[in-house]
């Protein structure tokens, strides 16, 4: 079963409905101690960062959120959520994150020209590392992009998407993934990238 970890700042409703169009069981969770029941949890977001990283500490989830990934608890941050998996972003100013992944999250504005911001779109991934995550999607199939600030990692990315530029839109391995792209919005490549995670 799959707990989507609710803290007011995730599209709950569009997730979950994927989830069980893939037929996993999968219910929102907002207390701490209830993450500990679930074999996988995805921590969704949307909005800006600092906001968004003062009500996942707020509660304690975000501890909750750093003891299941050290216990190997598989767990997928989707856009603002996969930020906060990073060690700190400068959005509106500096924030500290996760610390789960190694980068920072900077603004697209940084490493793009005369483009559009925020990236709002579909887009074809570049794989370029091979993941469980996407053992069901092949390279060049296209997924749903909203953002303004991105991750600057060299490690552990697992596809990018040009931008003006390569940017980050999936990164992680092990038991700890996140992608920046909206697999709830993403028809039925999302679905199946879903499906990857909750067999993981």
């Amino acid at each position: 079963m799959t707990g989507v970890i609710g803290y007011g700042c995730g599209n709950l409703f569009s997730l979950i409905c994927s989830l069980k169009k893939i037929g996993e069981r999968a219910e929102v969770f907002t207390e701490p101690d209830e993450a500990y029941k679930y074999e996988r949890v995805i921590l969704p977001g949307v909005g800006a960062f600092g906001g968004a990283a003062i009500r996942l500490k707020s509660g304690g989830m975000d501890k909750a959120v750093l003891s299941l990934a050290k216990k190997g608890v598989p767990v997928l941050g989707i856009c603002l959520g996969m930020q906060m998996l990073f060690e700190r972003s400068y959005e509106y100013g500096e924030h500290e994150g996760l610390k789960l992944l190694k980068g920072e999250i900077r603004s697209l504005s940084e490493d793009t020209v005369n483009l559009k911001i925020p990236h709002i779109g579909w887009n074809a991934l570049n794989f370029k590392n091979k993941s469980p995550l996407f053992r069901y999607v092949g390279e060049g199939e296209y997924v749903y992009f909203v953002h303004s600030y991105h991750a600057k990692t060299d490690e552990k990315i697992l596809a990018t998407v040009c931008y003006g530029t390569q940017i980050c839109a999936a990164a992680g391995g092990e038991n700890v993934y996140g992608v920046q792209f909206h697999p709830e919005k993403s028809g039925d490549t999302g679905l199946r990238i879903l499906k990857g995670f909750i067999e993981l």
